[in-house]
């Protein structure tokens, strides 16, 4: 029996299968059986094959207060998986497709979708509360005492199967491998995409990248393949300057060891002037003041990719924005999932995209809060957890 004739068995049917819950903030999450109901309009039901680790999973996974709080949840959002079942009015999608969800949706219809300015989707992407993109608080997990379960930015991967809408959902090459494909979903995509479509780096520029995960890591790869000149890497860890040679990075800075001088005056300095483009992604006010002002006065263009757990204010000195120096923010690397997605997945089967290097571990679903303890610890940049396996 092939894939797609196993999935007819359950279409428009619920299936049970195996999720993990977090059921309490900070807390080990529990593998339980959950009911997946079936996909309704504008949706797509897919059998996840592998998800991997993000530090967002990890920031909403310790929330535990206000309306962000919300348990039991299915956390996971970095994954690519098969298309079991689909819903009415979904066109481009069919049974044993490869699909990857993404958190940020691309509707394809609206005014900004449309437009080739940004990769905002002003009919749906400010609501990223609801369970639902199209029906609001309505679940489709059920766990066994029968009481519904959170989703998650719409994605919801920690799960054998998922329900997601089409606005989050791009079919994608079956000839990329799959552990591959699910670092696409969120964290590569961001950082190469700020490199591409949001600075748009040109051949011989110089950029610094201040902190050194994985989003860190792909803005250094996205600025390779465009040939920067210098691609400077800030972080306080050492050990992430011998991996960051790998993706291009050919200068680093400690900012424990730069004595008395600031990093953006050390990096100045390094550049006769300032770097082209600065990327912050952390989240710290104070990092993305000392990336704004590490750039080239009159040109410099500073991108944020970190998400501050508290949205405190940025402060900026009024002379420097004056002078010419600018400064932007981007979700998901400003691409468009559908239209996007498929150009890093030809460049890494052109050989030309470094993908692997992200992986650092590979787990079984059972193993899952291994993920939680790597990361936290420093110890991965991607782990890739198989459902199967």
């Amino acid at each position: 029996m092939d894939k797609t004739s196993s999935f007819s068995i359950h279409e428009g049917k619920p299936i049970r299968c195996k999720a993990a819950l977090c059921r309490k903030a900070g807390e080990a999450l529990v593998i339980e059986e959950i009911q997946v109901d079936p996909p309704q309009a504008y949706e797509v039901r897919i059998k996840i094959l592998c998800t991997s680790l993000c530090h967002t999973d990890v920031t909403f996974w310790k929330i535990d207060s206000g309306p962000l709080a919300r348990f039991p949840r299915i956390l996971g959002h970095e994954a690519v998986g098969l298309v079991e079942s689909i819903g009415e009015h979904v066109d481009g999608f069919k049974q044993g497709d490869v699909v990857l969800p993404v958190f940020h949706p691309n509707c394809e219809e609206c005014k900004d979708c449309k437009s080739s300015k940004s990769n905002w989707c002003a009919r749906f992407a400010n609501d990223f509360i609801s369970n639902t993109r199209r029906y609001g608080m309505a679940s489709r997990f059920k766990d066994s005492t029968g009481e519904d379960i959170y989703h998650f930015l719409f994605v919801s991967s920690f799960s054998e199967y998922t329900v997601v809408d089409i606005a989050h959902l791009v079919k994608i090459s079956p000839d990329i491998p799959v552990e591959k494909a699910a670092l696409l979903s969120c964290g590569v995509s961001t950082g190469v995409g700020a490199a591409w479509k949001v600075a748009n780096v040109e051949e011989g520029s110089t950029i610094a990248v201040f902190g050194l995960g994985a989003v860190g890591l792909a803005v250094a790869e996205g600025a390779r393949l465009r040939g920067a000149g210098k691609i400077i890497g800030v972080d306080l860890n050492p050990d992430k300057f011998e991996l960051g040679k790998k993706f291009g990075f050919t200068d680093f800075v400690n900012p424990t060891l730069c004595g008395e001088k600031k990093v953006s005056e050390v990096i100045r300095e390094m550049t006769g002037g300032g770097v082209d483009y600065s990327f912050e992604c952390v989240g710290l006010p104070s990092l993305l003041t000392e990336a704004f002002i590490s750039t080239r006065t009159g040109s410099g263009k500073t991108v944020m990719l970190g998400m501050g757990k508290h949205s405190v204010p940025v402060s900026l000195g009024s002379f420097d924005l004056l002078s010419g120096r600018t400064i932007c923010g981007s979700l998901f690397g400003g691409l468009k999932s559908k239209l996007d997605i498929p150009v890093p997945v030809d460049h890494y089967l052109k050989k030309e995209l470094n993908l692997d290097s992200f992986i650092t571990h590979e787990l079984k679903f059972q193993e899952i809060n291994k993920a939680f303890e790597l990361l936290e610890e420093g110890k991965s940049l991607r782990c890739i957890i198989w459902m199967d396996k």
